[in-house]
Formats: structure tokens, C-alpha cells, sequence
């Protein structure tokens, strides 16, 4: 019905056209007539006692009838009247209109198979060893099997994390049905992501949209492998954002796109593309009673997923920024104790001394509004739009104190409260030696491990436990090659498969060097 105002007003400027027109029609005629009754009175003067009566007949005449319709006729409401029925006929006609009902009243459906089709060659069916982590079947998770994402035409996919948790094999299914074994790169199970790695080139591969673009209300499809029905593509709506559903372990970052498509177990790690085909999200869970789906499922926004696989790529761990603050949800009542114009933003409840937060000026009571100019409603997006930076990242914090708005730059810290990219590796080859590592940070390098990379824990009775290593071991040397990083010590490692190898290195509070020998397995 978007024309009728179109329709009213078109209909009032012809009706107050012909007004203009009819009034201007007579102006024109009485200006003729005064300068032909000028013209008489110029050129013969016998008139003048003629037109003289003849005026005062015009004008009592003229002001008899003003005044009858300014008494008895109600002028406006015959014009309204007038307009209403025009306009009643005007509407019948077109909403009775073929053309009309056509365009307006039928529902042209998006088109789906181009998106679809590029998306469905990009995702692949994942099938491991690992045995569900619970026998209950209304875990959200399905993790003996799922989807992944292919990234890059050499190989890279995503998946989640829960799809190869405690997995030794993993097997990946093409959608032309190639099958190919993956390696497990690296996971972080703050966001539930993994990154796996198959030895195949000229694969088709999905591109990364923008996922704080991402509208309610716009079309997205699911794609993935729910009960081994490969390439399935269902669709839907995005239903709400920064979801936090309280899945995660270990205070993982929740703030999950919800859509209405239909996600069912085997879905997990697979494609939420939008209608262009590009990568909006990564199917994670859903929200069920059954374990089926009943309306509501989840997805990792992709902003958020490729920041996590640049940094599994490049350091093998997620290099997570810090601001050094604890936060909290504005509510209804906080926001009328603190003069708030809306309920919106995170109640900064305390600073950590010396973090980034302190450092720049933040103060408890501090309501943050916006991170780098994108506004941050609740807790859940402030988290999600944090974990896009490393330490050593400045962002800028919109806060509101006071009643004022106020701008602070930040330099993100890490763990350690400092700007090192540092983590812990525990996954790949790591985990079959029962070993943790993680690089040291700048006070370490300068103080006790200018070299190599320390050992964070060693698991009783693994290969690596066996050989009696301790934590805060440091490894400098492995077969006489120098340890400059960790992923170069994973790569060391992963190219001694099946041959023994000496790791060497010190404690830093005991002297000498300690060499430890094992074979590593294929």
C-alpha cells in the first residue's frame, strides 16, 4: 500500500490546480472587464449613469452571493468531500488493478542457487575417532562428526572446536568426494574454532564478509552436513546478535549470531553464508530441549573467525588483547542512577592496576560505549569486538563519566600484562608428546631465555613425561638445529616423525645443559 500517499497528494495538487486555474480565470476576465469599462468611461460619458448602476447591481450582486456561502455553504467540507471520493476511486482502481496486485501483493522469492552453489563446493564433511564427550543426546554438540570450511584453495579449514576435540584422525570428505587426511593446526576453545590443514591444492574456497555488518532480518543460509546428509543448504533469517547462550567453557567468548535456519547435529563447523555467497558466520549450536532443531541456532561471527585463524596460521595460537578491565551490563536501574540516555553500553565495575585500562585513565563506574566507533550494547560485544585485536593493539574506548562523553586511546596487554604475542601450544604434534610450550616474553628473554621457548607443563606418562622433562624447561636445540620460536620447534618435530630425537636446553635455576632422546611417532 506504499502508493496511496502517493496517490492523496497527486489528487490534492490537481484539485488545487483547478482552483489556482478557475481563480485565474476570472481574475483575467474581471481585469477585462474594468479596462473595457475604463475605455468607455474615457471615451463616451452618456454611459456613466448606466454602467454606474450597472456596478452597484455587480457588486451587491457579488456580495449576496459571498455571503450566502460563507453563511450556508461549509466550503471546506465540500473540497474534502470532494477529494475523499476521488481518492476512493482512485484506490479501487488500483487495488483492483492485475498490474497492481502483481507487483505488490506477490512475494518474489531471493535467489538462493548462485550463493548455494559456490558455497556447497566449500564445504566439507569431517569425520574423526573421538567419542562423543557425553552419552546425553541433548548436547547441543555432535562431535564424532560434522562440516568444516574450506579458506584458501591450499587447504586451510575451519571447523569448530568440539567437532575434533580429543580426535587422533581426522577425515575430510570433499563435496566431489575426494577424501583426504587433516592435520589439527591448532583450536582455541575461548571462540570453539579449529584449524585443520589437508594436502590438496585448487580447492574452492569461501571468502570472509563482514559480520558487524550483518543486518536483522537478512537472508542467510546454513551449509553443512547435518546426519551425514552431505551439502545441505537450508535457509533463514538473521534472528538477533551478540547472543550469549552460555555454552562455552572457561569464560569463552559468546556472542553469537542466531538465525532461524535449520541447523541440526552434523552441522556443526560448517557455513553461514549470506545471499552473495560470501562467509557471515560458522555454524557452532543450537538451542534445543530435544538435541534436534526447534527453531533457534547459533553461529561465530566471521569477523571474529578469521581473526582467530590469522593468528593459528601465523603463531599457532590466538593471540588475545587484554584492556585489563571487568565489566558488567547496564541495566534499567543503573542506567537512571548514572543519568544514562539509553540502556546501552558496559559498566566498567573495576580496573586492573597497571593494565592498559588503568594506564590510559579508565576509572570504575565508566560507562564504554563504543570500541573503535562501533557501538557496544552489552557485554557480549564489547568482548566480541575486543578479541578482534592482538596485544600491542591501540583501540580507542568511547566512555561515558558523568554525564560527559569521553574518548581514551588503549594499548591492549596480553596474560602476562605485557604487549608480547605470546600463548601456549598444546595441540598437533604437542598434544601426542604430552607437552605444553609457549614463547618466552620480553622480561624472560632479557633476564633467563634470550633463546628458545619454555615448556609450560608435561603430561604424566606421555612420551615426552617418560623422558622426566620438567616444566620450565627451556628448548634451545633440537638434533643440534637452534629453537628461534615454537611453531619453528612444531615444524622441527613434525619433520622428525618416526626418528629419534635429542631435545636439548637448561633450567634456569639449575647450571648446565640437559639433553632428553625420544622417538617421536608417525
Amino acid at each position: 500500500m506504499c502508493y496511496i500517499p502517493v496517490i492523496h497528494a497527486r489528487i490534492r495538487y490537481l484539485a488545487d490546480a483547478n482552483i489556482r486555474s478557475i481563480f485565474k480565470i476570472i481574475s483575467e476576465n474581471v481585469l477585462y472587464l474594468l479596462n473595457f469599462i475604463n475605455a468607455i468611461l474615457l471615451n463616451s460619458f452618456k454611459y456613466r449613469s448606466l454602467l454606474t448602476v450597472v456596478l452597484i447591481h455587480v457588486v451587491i450582486t457579488t456580495a449576496l452571493i459571498a455571503g450566502y456561502h460563507w453563511l450556508f455553504v461549509k466550503q471546506d467540507y465540500i473540497d474534502e468531500d470532494i477529494r475523499r471520493r476521488a481518492i476512493q476511486v482512485a484506490e479501487n482502481d488500483i487495488l483492483f488493478s492485475d498490474r497492481f496486485s502483481q507487483r505488490l501483493h506477490s512475494a518474489v522469492p531471493s535467489d538462493f542457487i548462485v550463493a548455494s552453489e559456490i558455497s556447497r563446493k566449500a564445504v566439507v564433511f569431517i569425520k574423526t575417532d573421538a567419542n562423543p564427550s557425553s552419552g546425553n543426546v541433548d548436547s547441543p554438540f555432535s562431535v564424532s562428526s560434522g562440516s568444516g570450511v574450506i579458506l584458501t584453495t591450499d587447504g586451510y579449514i575451519v571447523t569448530n572446536y568440539h567437532v575434533v576435540r580429543n580426535a587422533s584422525q581426522i577425515e575430510i570428505t570433499l563435496n566431489d568426494n575426494r577424501v583426504f587426511s587433516a592435520r589439527l593446526l591448532g583450536s582455541d576453545p575461548s571462540t570453539d574454532l579449529a584449524l585443520l590443514k589437508i594436502s590438496a591444492q585448487n580447492l574452492d574456497f569461501l571468502t570472509f564478509a563482514n559480520s558487524d555488518t550483518l543486518q536483522i532480518g537478512e537472508w542467510v543460509m546454513a551449509v553443512g552436513n547435518p546426519f551425514r546428509l552431505q551439502s545441505t543448504v537450508t535457509a533463514g533469517i538473521v534472528s538477533a546478535k551478540a547472543r550469549n547462550i552460555n555454552l562455552l567453557e572457561s569464560q569463552g567468548i559468546e556472542s553469537f549470531i542466531q538465525t532461524d535456519a535449520a541447523v541440526n547435529p552434523g552441522n556443526s563447523g560448517g557455513a553461514l553464508i549470506n545471499t552473495h555467497g560470501e562467509l557471515v558466520g560458522i555454524c557452532t549450536a543450537i538451542e534445543s530441549n530435544s538435541g534436534r532443531y526447534e527453531g533457534f541456532s547459533f553461529a561465530i561471527p566471521s569477523n571474529l573467525v578469521r581473526k582467530v585463524v590469522d593468528d593459528l596460521r601465523a603463531y599457532g595460537v590466538v593471540q588475545r588483547g587484554w584492556v585489563g578491565v571487568e565489566v558488567q551490563n547496564i541495566t534499567d536501574p543503573l542506567a537512571k542512577d548514572l543519568n544514562l540516555p539509553e540502556v546501552s553500553g558496559v559498566l566498567v565495575a573495576s580496573v586492573n592496576k597497571g593494565s592498559g585500562a588503568y594506564e590510559a585513565g579508565i576509572l570504575n563506574n565508566d560507562v564504554i560505549t563504543h570500541v573503535e566507533k562501533i557501538k557496544t550494547k552489552t557485554t557480549s560485544e564489547f568482548m566480541e569486538q575486543i578479541a578482534n585485536y592482538r596485544p600491542g593493539d591501540q583501540i580507542q574506548l568511547t566512555v561515558i563519566r558523568h554525564g560527559k562523553m569521553l574518548v581514551f586511546d588503549i594499548v591492549l596487554r596480553n596474560q602476562l600484562n605485557s604487549t608480547d604475542l605470546i600463548g601456549t601450544l598444546s595441540e598437533g604434534i604437542f598434544k601426542e608428546l604430552g607437552i605444553e610450550i609457549r614463547e618466552a616474553d620480553k622480561y624472560e628473554k632479557a633476564v633467563f631465555a634470550s633463546k628458545g621457548v619454555i615448556v609450560v607443563s608435561v603430561q604424566v606418562h606421555s612420551l615426552i613425561g617418560k623422558t622426566r622433562m620438567e616444566p620450565g624447561f627451556i628448548i634451545t636445540k633440537v638434533n643440534d638445529i637452534e629453537v628461534t620460536s615454537a611453531l619453528y620447534l612444531k615444524q622441527l618435530l613434525e619433520s622428525n616423525r618416526g626418528k629419534t630425537v635429542i631435545i636439548d636446553g637448561y633450567y634456569p635455576k639449575f647450571p648446565g645443559d640437559y639433553p632428553y632422546s625420544f622417538t617421536i611417532p608417525e
